[in-house]
């Protein structure tokens, strides 16, 4: 067995991390958010329970034998991606990120930017070295615009283009140089070829996530300058307006009349979530069946 196909033994039974789709990484807190949320998961194939708080939720584990922490942890992210997807979120969400474990579930695809920067790091001790270095880099710029131009062809153009890129990602993530360190990042990002390559399959996926990094700039530039905040409750409200500022901004409203509208009870602008979903269906291709994100 694998290390992504771990599972949790308790009485003779197995529970597979994937029937319960233990791939989410939340915090230390995930627990709380059973609160808020009635969270349903497979006790046996085929029967489903709902719980409805953190305490039924933990007796409930208790009854199956699962007390471990870790094992807990575990069950509890599954459980809460599995709730997210009974809730109406597609399975086949695509999700782009920088490569950081918690964003690797559902359509998982990586970001281009990032993966070159594990080439673009790297320190040359000698001519040939940075030669090398070179090379690939410029290989690698190359392959990523053919695969922007991939995006925008035809359907029965792509199916000819496929298998052509992929070999092109083949020769350059296989091939040997004078540079020692730069072929063990090779071959690291050659055993990610599904995840860069996922726009084959999926078109309308971005090849990065440079949206959602400007996204979160903001937020950075401000905890570097200012540091984390001291409570929960702060914790929240600033989260809660930098999501506004960031929303309104995306859809042209103003937010400072968004939130006298809504303060005084006017309630005259449009419901922000309707929004997002006019502005989505105006836009050609699917783009509410991807995500990129980004770590904090």
């Amino acid at each position: 067995m694998t290390k992504d196909e771990r599972v949790i033994r308790n009485n003779g039974s197995w529970f597979d991390y994937r029937q319960l789709h233990l791939s989410l990484l939340w915090s230390e807190k995930s627990l709380s958010l059973f609160n808020h949320t009635r969270c349903q998961i497979g006790k046996r194939l085929g029967q489903i329970t709902t719980v409805e708080d953190k305490e039924e939720w933990l007796s409930y584990l208790q009854e199956l034998g699962i007390e471990k922490n870790s094992h807990v942890k575990t069950a509890t992210e599954g459980a809460l991606l599995g709730a997210v997807i009974a809730s109406g979120v597609s399975p086949d969400l695509g999700i782009i990120s920088d490569g950081a474990g918690q964003f690797r579930l559902l359509v998982h695809g990586l970001c281009w930017v990032h993966a070159e920067r594990l080439i673009n790091k790297l320190i040359p001790f000698t001519e040939s070295q940075r030669l090398a270095m070179e090379t690939v880099q410029a290989q690698i710029w190359s392959l990523y615009q053919d695969l922007k131009s991939y995006k925008n062809l035809t359907p029965d153009q792509q199916q000819h283009q496929k298998d052509l890129l992929e070999s092109s990602f083949d020769q350059i993530f296989t091939q040997n140089t004078a540079f020692e360190t730069l072929n063990q990042v090779l071959r690291r990002l050659k055993r990610r070829k599904a995840e860069l390559l996922k726009v084959l399959d999926r078109p309308e996926l971005p090849l990065h996530n440079n949206l959602s990094e400007q996204d979160i700039r903001e937020f950075v530039t401000k905890r570097k300058i200012s540091g984390s905040t001291r409570s929960d409750e702060g914790r929240r409200c600033r989260d809660t307006f930098a999501s506004l500022k960031k929303t309104c901004r995306k859809l042209g409203v103003s937010e400072w009349e968004y939130l006298t509208d809504r303060v005084g009870g006017k309630n005259l602008i449009q419901n922000l979530g309707k929004l997002i979903a006019q502005k989505a269906a105006s836009r050609l291709g699917d783009f509410t069946n991807t995500v990129s994100v980004s770590l904090v």
